[in-house]
């Protein structure tokens, strides 16, 4: 009995094969793992720390996409967090649209 945790990889695997796998988890990590950060980081930052910091998300997203190809369910984590994040920055943007 095979348990995998990874909807996401199961699903792109059946359908695609495994040819570009490692670059398509890549860019899918890197693209909520940025939503993430924009959508709960509450403060500007200057443009070269801002820089800085996605310099270093890209490096980190790459240790995560080796957790994603091995069946951990590192994608589908980052596809939540963007999802319950945007949630909350919808409903605080309503809520300070309507004290105005």
């Amino acid at each position: 009995m095979d348990t995998s945790f990874s909807l996401l990889f199961d699903l792109y695997v059946d359908n695609f094969g495994t040819d570009h796998i490692y670059v398509t988890f890549y860019l899918l990590n890197l693209l909520f793992g940025a939503i993430a950060f924009k959508l709960g980081f509450a403060r500007k930052l200057p443009l070269l720390k801002t820089i800085f910091v996605y310099i270093m998300l890209a490096v980190g997203v790459y240790i995560l996409t080796i957790f994603s190809i091995l069946k951990l369910p590192i994608t589908e984590s980052l596809l939540v967090v963007s999802l319950v994040l945007g949630i909350y920055r919808f409903r605080l943007h309503r809520e300070r649209n309507a004290r105005e």
